[in-house]
């Protein structure tokens, strides 16, 4: 049946169509400069059949001084579309303040992506997932107790919805339909996986519509089993799975949606790491054949993913499943293009495999990649112990998360004085997710969320103690409905020997700009900024070999790279080139449990797998 679904050419249809007229609501009575819809079953680009060969790459993940030749090496593997998830998160860091500057630009990085002759698939949400904080969702949402996230609650649609506006006038003139290269966009993301609230879907529909991004292909894309629950009747749909899964996982789709093209929206040819567990490798030669094969149907696929990136700075999100599993600030994901943009073998067998696919097409030459050095080690000379960088308390009688003061990442400090002396058991309840304990300064132990582990033995003498909880938020949950309570901090109270400690100071330690820190040349030792310099006489990418250090974060030249944790499997941090300069550079370290005159080097390639710890938590 002809013109079953065609976006961007808006005629009135007629009810045999049975189309929704609200697609159509707000779409200028203009010729369109392009079209993208379905007919005959097919995907159809300007009226003629075009099977997408798409590969998944966030432009939050990459330094966009490598936008470009990211997107080069998409084209050379022979890839026509690029798809990427849009993070709420990064843009909106308050509510109505918004940043599309920088590493943030998405219509830049959408542009670029059309200059090089690639198409794109939008991925707005407002939920991602993507091993991202909060599945992308902006943690000031849970200061209010009481929200509902992913939900028909207002308090989370009115944010939403005022967020898609704002995002819509920068991406709405991208569209197919305006000469843009954005040819769909995604409705939610594997909704199906979460629950099944049509009216919350139809929500996010409207939204993205009243947004002006109705103007390309909508659809919504789920695993087999869940498609009937994430999707609406108008809607395309398209199915996510991984290797080995394809043949039933389309048949699966075939059978949903008999009228439609067949297409994998994540097709998972890699997968992430988590501290503390061994480094995801996938099974390449089984992805080679699968992907022969996909291509060999005439289905469309989204390689999931084909370049991954970095989560930078404290961006990284976690999984709830039978223990808290925080992610690795490497998102390398085993993928064609790796953590620094480097092709690597499985890249080039996919090239082959696509090139076969795309006969009469020549593809351009793989680009050279940017030069990698190495760094000699680099004594961290200079310390600033945490407790003189603390700045002004709250005060309040219990516990409060970081949420409901205001704090999104980072660390948080809870301080209270006990009468003493004191013997006995300390219990956090419900502590969201790694604190150190120190009774007068002093370590007297460490809790990990991980491990489930909530409560130790302390003892001090004194008249009177002063009991310090300092406490990272290790990233919060991104997949299941656990991320709508993931509150950061001590999310109730702590007791001791089973009376709560009341009368607590709070000190908020987000860590968004290290300038205040003033450093000193002395021997320091336990929570605190470590501050090296280095000169380069040429600039290239590097690894930060963080194996000398063993828990915290790390800055260089104010760019914050990620974290570091010494139970492994990710042991050293990606520096991109464009972040280095000639001459004298700077590298700051927060480790939780820093040593006096640490020294760190950097090397030319990253060690990503590299356990260290027998204690992970249970498979």
């Amino acid at each position: 049946m002809r013109a079953l679904r065609q976006f961007g050419v808006r005629p009135l249809l007629t009810a045999a169509l049975a189309f929704p007229l609200f697609l159509f609501a707000r779409v200028p009575q203009i010729a369109p400069k392009h079209t993208f819809g379905i007919e005959d079953r097919k995907f159809v680009l300007d009226g003629k059949p075009f099977q997408i060969i798409s590969g998944e790459m966030h432009y939050e993940r990459i330094p966009p001084e490598y936008w470009r030749d990211r997107l080069k090496k998409a084209r050379a593997m022979g890839l026509n579309t690029i798809s990427t998830y849009v993070f709420w998160n990064i843009h909106e860091l308050k509510p109505g303040t918004y940043n599309f500057s920088g590493q943030y630009d998405v219509a830049a990085f959408i542009r670029d992506a059309q200059e090089e002759g690639l198409y794109v698939i939008l991925r707005p949400g407002p939920y991602s997932c993507a091993e991202w904080d909060l599945g992308g969702f902006p943690a000031w949402l849970l200061a209010d107790p009481d929200i509902v996230l992913r939900s028909g609650d207002p308090k989370f649609m009115v944010p939403a919805t005022r967020w898609l506006k704002r995002l819509g006038e920068e991406l709405a003139p991208l569209q197919i339909t305006r000469g843009g290269p954005i040819i769909a966009v995604q409705v939610e993301n594997e909704y199906g996986s979460f629950d099944k609230d049509k009216q919350y879907l139809a929500g996010v529909r409207d939204a993205l519509v009243n947004a002006g991004l109705g103007e390309a292909m909508l659809y919504t894309a789920d695993g087999p089993e869940e498609l009937p629950d994430g999707t609406l009747p108008d809607l395309s749909a398209v199915v996510n799975f991984g290797p080995g899964e394809a043949p039933q996982a389309f048949k699966t789709l075939a059978n949903f949606r008999p009228d439609q093209p067949l297409m994998a929206g994540e097709y998972w040819d890699g997968w992430f790491d988590q501290w503390g567990r061994k480094h995801a490798a996938t099974d390449a030669v089984q992805q080679e054949k699968e992907l022969d094969w996909i291509l060999d149907q005439g289905y469309s696929i989204n390689l999931y993913m084909f370049h991954g990136g970095t989560s930078f700075g404290f961006m990284n999100g976690a999984n709830l499943d039978k223990a808290y599993l925080p992610q690795t600030t490497s998102y390398d994901y085993d993928a064609p293009l790796d953590e620094s943009g480097r092709p690597t073998k499985k890249y080039f067998a996919f090239r082959e495999i696509i090139a076969k696919h795309r006969p009469g097409m020549v593809l351009s030459p793989v680009p050279a990649s940017a030069p990698t050095i190495s760094v000699p080690p680099i004594q961290l000379k200079e310390a600033s112990p945490l407790w003189e960088n603390l700045g002004p308390p709250v005060m309040s009688d219990s516990p409060k998360p970081m949420e409901a003061l205001g704090q999104s990442y980072g660390y948080i400090l809870y301080r209270a004085r006990v009468t003493g002396p004191i013997q006995g058991e300390l219990s956090i309840h419900e502590l969201h997710d790694y604190a150190e304990v120190f009774v007068d300064q002093k370590l007297a132990g460490v809790l990990d969320r991980r491990l489930s582990q909530d409560s130790l033995r302390i003892h001090a003498g004194a008249s009177e103690v002063t009991l310090d909880i300092l406490v990272e938020n290790t990233g919060r949950i991104n997949f299941t409905k656990a991320l709508r309570t993931d509150r950061k901090g001590i999310t109730e109270s702590v007791s001791l020997d089973g009376r709560e400690v009341h009368g607590w100071e709070i000190y908020s330690l987000p860590m968004r700009s290290l300038q205040s820190v003033r450093f000193r040349k002395q021997p320091m030792s336990g929570p605190a900024f470590y501050r090296g310099t280095f000169n380069l006489s040429k600039i290239g990418d590097t690894f930060l070999d963080t194996r000398t250090l063993a828990k915290g974060a790390a800055w260089v030249n104010g760019h914050p790279l990620g974290r570091f944790w010494s139970i492994g499997p990710q042991q050293t941090l990606y520096v991109p080139g464009p972040w280095l300069r000639t001459g004298e550079n700077e590298i700051i370290v927060f480790d939780l449990q820093g040593r006096p005159n640490s020294t760190v080097r950097s090397l030319p390639k990253p060690i990503l797998d590299e356990l260290r710890v027998p204690n992970i938590p249970p498979q």
